[in-house]
């Protein structure tokens, strides 16, 4: 059962690595730029601070150790146990791996850093001002989904990397989301 799952995420990343042209190159590759997003970062601090105020910072360093948790988590817990090859070292695929720039990153792919990141800080902030914000639980779903994409795209991830990522960071994301209000109900008491 576990080699025809991975025989199909090796033909599904075939299948989406393989659509590729120069402006997905481009675009894909900044897009896995995390310092783009930068302003994109500011417009959530900006949305956060208008509802929570001066609780904001409370936010930013929950975020922050959700962010240094989903890291760790899906290197130390993942890539370093399971040691899959990316597809860009994997010797049987590495000739028909399209990358971008001659990045492939570290050795190992699963899970992927960067889908658990982002979902991670996703399903955070949507649990914060998801229902402040009509718009925002579809758009930084979309924003997620398209980073996670670009890292199949440009030849650093298996499909099943991003999946698994994604999973594992929208749980922490959820999680973390009731540990701050636990602890706002908890210091309210106070």
């Amino acid at each position: 059962m576990i080699d025809k799952i991975l025989q199909w995420d090796e033909e599904l990343f075939l299948l989406i690595n393989g659509f590729h042209n120069s402006f997905g190159d481009f675009v894909m590759f900044w897009m896995s730029n995390k310092f783009v997003w930068i302003p994109l970062y500011l417009f959530f601090i900006f949305l956060v601070y208008r509802k929570y105020k001066i609780k904001t910072i409370i936010i930013l360093i929950f975020a922050a150790i959700l962010i240094a948790f989903s890291d760790q988590i899906s290197v130390h817990l993942f890539k370093n146990i399971f040691q899959r090859l990316r597809p860009c070292h994997d010797p049987g695929l590495a000739d028909m791996v399209h990358i971008v720039r001659e990045k492939c990153g570290g050795q190992y792919g699963f899970v992927s850093s960067h889908a658990a990141n982002t979902f991670a800080i996703s399903f955070f902030l949507i649990k914060l001002i998801g229902r402040k914000y009509k718009f925002f639980t579809p758009l930084i779903i979309i924003w997620a989904i398209l980073i996670s994409y670009s890292r199949i795209y440009l030849g650093v991830h298996f499909p099943c990397d991003v999946i698994i990522g994604a999973f594992l960071g929208a749980f922490l994301g959820w999680f973390f989301s009731r540990l701050f209000f636990r602890f706002l109900f908890i210091f309210s008491k106070s």
